[in-house]
Parts: structure tokens; C-alpha cells; sequence
């Protein structure tokens, strides 16, 4: 399963372009507009949300409409949503002002945000046991006047007397719009400000109409948090293609029986703020110094490189056992270690960015590795640990079955004293040989970490766009230019000829810019490459082991020409990993 992470606006986007769809093993939406409330209330507070759990597929699998508009799926393949529906389609008509549409019905879901909120939580939501998670929610008959459900729903939550409802209403940071509150100058509707970056409007209902008046900080900082909402990062589980519908049902009914769980990063966190009052500053404000230098992490891998520092092993349960001071003598010491890691990644590995890597547990071994040697590495013990690197990405050692365990392992080996060699012969007795064959390619696409690995492999051989002589790479700005990966037969030439996942066969892919992808178009290679072939030479082919004898480029042979190449990218891979002459 690949992790991915998407923030709350690309996920509504995602949706309003038809790129995630539903299946039709989804039920329908059924959140009212309270518990709507509470999820925009828990993200403008940063509260942990969950995750996202989406399958790819190229089967035609039946689906449904979600509750907000879509546009028509451009893409052959499908991704499919899961576990999310409702947060997501909640969001969606949140921040684009849209209805949801249910049994055919369009109903609009209204919330006010109250500018004068009172700055600690004021309210606490009491939350019936079957919604505690987003997949336990009871189907039920709606009401017909969703409204007024959402009104009484509201108010059963403060007192009765009106005095104590205003009164409570007040406290709070958010309601489901009514008549009577949307008449208040404090509260706006938070649709609206979605909708614009101006707080003028605003504040000028609230009475703010002099720039001296201390309310125009204190508004606009709460309007800029509230638009923030939107940034909030979902982390996404994506399931494989190579999942069939019965397992991916299977899954579903799973997730959607036992209901959403707080991660162990999460409960990890609330243990070690309890003992460390102020540490999540500290955490957040290097997870941002590593997202400046390339490594954008989640937090939960930074307070589990913080354990392993603490503990010599990579679970959480040990957190509660920590003092003050064992965590922030951890803390100093993990920090140091994540630093070099990621510059050993980036500099010597030429892995230098996680969109690169099978896994981030990568980086504690890593960071172990060099604080156990005090950061004095010899030439051989730096090669080692090179090539341990490259091929625990490409094999996957941290994204094949009990991943801590794999982790636990490692950093026991460096523990004891042991370098790369152990590390590699560890590794082999995991996955066999290390070596890459061309029967390995077979099959595999885009998603799998030997694409990674092969990016990375032509990088290194100088590979250039076959327009600009660019060098490939990810961080290439403009739409001219942003790195693409281009099917050197066009799907559009393959389909109705080869079954779909052949088509997406990494051996049929290059990496090329924008503009040259847009050029090439749906052409067949036997018509495109001859002229780039005339124009720049056979270099930037032979980089990336494209073979271009005639006979190879024609739709007939396209089998004979995934082979050939496979051969050549296992050649080329086994060179990048120092595994040319490994034994099996």
C-alpha cells in the first residue's frame, strides 16, 4: 500500500475535476450540516482528522455520484474513494459554496463563523457512540426538513432558555446558519470567506470601519486561520491495482466496521506533551526546517525517529515510560541524525526527495547509523551505506509486511557495532537477491519504487529532455519544463491492443518536459523519434535505455520492445546500485 498526502483544497479539487470518483459499494452522503460544523471546527483548531483511503484501478468498476457536482473523469485509469467520503464532500461544499445533492435533492450547508470567538475552546461536542467514526454512521431515514433537524440538533446541544442558548451560541466558533444568527455582525457565513481573499466586506458589517481599531488584527488573523483550513494536510493510503474488487471490498467493509483510530504517532504525541509541556513547537518548527531542505515529513516519522533515539527501537508503546529529560536528550540527539541523514540521502544517495523514497524509515537507520559513529564515516563504510541505501529503497524495506520490525532490526545491527555490510546481508535475507532482472520489471508501473529507482538511474547517466537538453528533474519550474513521464507507445496507440496495466508498464515510460510530452502527443514512436533521433542524436535515448532500432518502434513489435528494454533497465539499474556483479 503507498502513502501519499494531499491537502484539503487539492482533494476538493481533485473531486470537482472527476479525478477521485466513488465506487459504488460507497453508501451515500448522510452527514447533517452539524457534524459538518464540528469537522471544520476540529481543522481550524489542527485537531488530527484521519486519513484518506483511496484505490487505483484500470477495471471498469460501477460507480456513484458523489454528493457535489463533478466534471467528467478525463483519465483511463480510476481512483477510487474509500474511507472519506463524507469529510471530503462535506469540505468540497464548504469551500466552494455548493449544495450537497442527496436522494435528489439539492440542500445547501450553511455555517457561520464567529469572529468574536473566545480564544480556548468554549464548547465541548458530545458525541453519540455510532458516529464516533465516519464508516459507523448509521444509514437511517433523513429528515425531511434537513434544516430544521440541523437547528434542533444545535440547540439541544446549550441550554433551552433563550437567554442561555445566546449566551452559549456565543462560546462557540462555528453554528449551522439561521436567520436569526446570520443577522449578528460578528458572525459571517464561511462559504464567503472561502470565496475571497478580502476582508473588507467583513469587517465593515462587523462595524470595524477605522484601520486603528484593534478588531482589524484580531479579525483578519482569524479569517486567515479560517481560509488555512484549507491547506490541512490528509494523509492518503492507496491501495494497488493489483487488488482485485472482492479483496478491495473486503477492505472497505473492514475500515468502515471498525472505525477511524488515532494513529500511534498521534497518541504518541499527547504522552509526550503531557511530559514535555511545549515540545510540538519544538517537533513542528524542525519539521519545518526539513521541509526547506527538501524533506517535507509527516510528524509522525519525526517522533518515532525521536523514539528510536530514545529507546533503540521504533514503537511507540515505550513512550510512556520517558521522562522530561530522556526526551529531550533524545530530541538533541535525533535531530543531529535526521540532518545527516537527509543530507547522506540527497548528497551521496542522490535521493533528495521523499516523492524518491519506498519508505521515510529509511532516514532513521540513517541518522542512527551516523550518530552511533559519530559522524565519521570511512570511504568504504560510505559506499556501503550508499549502496544499502539505494537498494533498500528500490527493494522496499520498510514498505514490505511488519515494517517497525524491519526497522527494529536494522538499528539493532548498527547498536551492535555492525556497518553496511551487515545491513546489505540483512537486506538479502529479506529479499533474496539484490540484483534487479528484467523478470522483476515485469508489471510493475509507475507507482512502484523501481520507477523511483529508475528516474534516479537515468538522472545519474545525465539523461536530458529530448527538446531542451534540460537534465531531468523534479524540481524543473513552468509548465514547459515540470518533469512528466511519457508513454513512448501513447495509450491512445495501445488501446483495444494490449490489456491496460501493459500500457502503464514502466519499461513504456521516459521522463521528459511538459512541452515535449505535449508535442509528442498521442504520435507512435515509429513516427516522433526518428526526427529527435536526426535532430539531437541517440544520447538521450540511450540514457534512459530506450531502444530505437526501427523494427522495435512498430505497434507489432511492442512486446519485443518492453523486453528489450527491461534488459537494458535492469542493466543500467544494476550499474546505479553497484549490483552488476553481486552474487545471486
Amino acid at each position: 500500500m503507498a502513502k501519499a498526502e494531499a491537502s484539503v483544497k487539492e482533494l476538493v479539487d481533485m473531486i470537482h475535476r472527476g479525478e477521485l470518483r466513488l465506487p459504488e459499494m460507497q453508501r451515500r452522503y448522510v452527514w447533517q450540516s452539524t457534524r459538518v460544523r464540528d469537522l471544520l471546527d476540529s481543522l481550524y483548531r489542527g485537531y488530527p482528522s484521519g486519513a484518506i483511503l483511496v484505490w487505483e484501478t484500470d477495471e471498469p468498476i460501477q460507480q456513484q455520484p458523489f454528493a457535489v457536482p463533478q466534471a467528467p473523469s478525463p483519465y483511463q485509469g480510476q481512483r477510487l474513494l474509500l474511507d472519506g467520503q463524507q469529510r471530503l464532500t462535506s469540505l468540497a461544499a464548504v469551500l466552494r459554496g455548493e449544495p450537497v445533492t442527496v436522494r435528489g435533492r439539492k440542500k445547501p450547508i450553511e455555517l457561520l463563523f464567529n469572529l468574536e470567538h473566545p480564544e480556548r475552546v468554549g464548547v465541548v461536542t458530545e458525541v453519540a457512540g455510532d458516529t464516533e467514526a465516519e464508516g459507523d454512521e448509521t444509514e437511517g431515514e433523513e429528515p425531511e426538513d434537513e434544516e430544521a433537524e440541523d437547528e434542533e440538533r444545535q440547540e439541544d446541544e446549550v441550554d433551552s432558555s433563550e437567554q442561555d442558548l445566546q449566551s452559549r451560541l456565543n462560546r462557540m466558533t462555528f453554528v449551522v446558519a439561521t436567520r436569526q444568527m446570520e443577522n449578528l455582525p460578528n458572525w459571517v457565513k464561511v462559504s464567503e470567506v472561502f470565496q475571497t481573499t478580502s476582508d473588507t466586506a467583513f469587517l465593515k458589517r462587523a462595524g470595524v470601519t477605522d484601520l486603528e481599531d484593534p478588531r482589524v488584527e484580531k479579525y483578519g488573523k482569524r479569517l486567515a486561520d479560517l481560509r488555512s483550513v484549507q491547506n490541512y494536510v490528509y494523509r492518503m493510503d492507496i491501495l494497488e491495482r493489483t487488488l482485485t474488487y472482492d479483496e478491495v471490498t473486503e477492505i472497505f467493509v473492514r475500515v468502515n466496521s471498525l472505525g477511524a483510530k488515532l494513529r500511534g504517532s498521534d497518541l504518541a504525541l499527547a504522552q509526550i506533551t503531557a511530559r514535555w509541556p511545549g515540545s510540538l513547537k519544538t517537533f513542528q518548527t524542525f519539521q519545518e526546517t526539513c521541509a526547506r531542505n527538501g524533506f517535507d515529513l509527516d510528524l509522525g516519522l519525526h517522533l518515532r525517529n525521536l523514539v528510536a533515539f530514545a529507546t533503540g527501537q521504533s514503537r511507540f508503546h515505550a513512550v510512556s515510560t520517558l521522562a522530561r529529560v530522556d526526551l529531550e536528550k533524545a530530541w538533541e540527539d535525533c535531530v543531529h541524525g535526521m540532518e545527516f541523514a537527509m543530507n547522506f540521502l540527497k548528497s551521496n544517495a542522490g535521493i533528495d526527495s521523499p516523492a524518491l523514497m519506498s519508505s521515510p524509515y529509511l532516514l532513521i537507520t540513517l541518522g542512527v547509523y551516523g550518530h552511533k559513529r559519530h559522524y565519521k564515516l570511512s570511504a568504504e563504510e560510505e559506499l556501503l551505506l550508499r549502496q544499502w541505501s539505494r537498494l533498500a529503497n528500490v527493494k522496499g524495506r520498510y514498505s514490505r509486511g511488519s515494517s517497525e520490525t524491519f526497522l527494529d532490526q536494522d538499528m539493532a545491527t548498527v547498536h551492535q557495532g555492525s556497518g553496511g555490510a551487515e545491513l546489505l546481508d540483512r537486506l538479502r535475507q529479506q529479499v533474496g537477491r539484490l540484483e534487479i532482472t528484467p523478470e522483476d520489471l515485469v508489471g510493475r508501473n509507475q507507482q512502484s519504487a523501481l520507477f523511483k529507482t529508475m528516474f534516479l538511474a537515468f538522472r545519474d547517466a545525465g539523461a536530458k529532455d529530448w527538446s531542451s537538453n534540460l537534465k531531468i528533474a523534479l524540481a524543473h519550474k513552468g509548465a514547459h519544463h515540470r518533469l512528466q513521464f511519457h508513454h513512448l507507445f501513447p495509450k491512445a496507440v495501445l488501446k483495444g491492443r494490449v490489456p491496460p496495466r501493459e500500457v502503464d508498464d514502466i519499461a513504456n515510460l521516459a521522463f521528459v518536459g511538459g512541452k515535449t510530452n505535449r508535442q509528442i502527443s498521442n504520435k507512435p514512436p515509429s513516427q516522433y523519434l526518428a526526427a529527435l533521433l536526426e535532430k539531437s542524436g541517440s544520447g538521450n535515448f540511450q540514457a534512459q535505455c530506450i531502444p530505437t532500432e526501427a523494427e522495435l518502434l512498430e505497434i507489432e513489435r511492442y512486446s519485443d520492445f518492453l523486453a528489450e528494454r527491461r534488459v537494458l533497465i535492469s542493466q543500467r539499474l544494476n550499474e546505479f546500485l553497484g549490483t552488476s556483479r553481486s552474487p545471486g
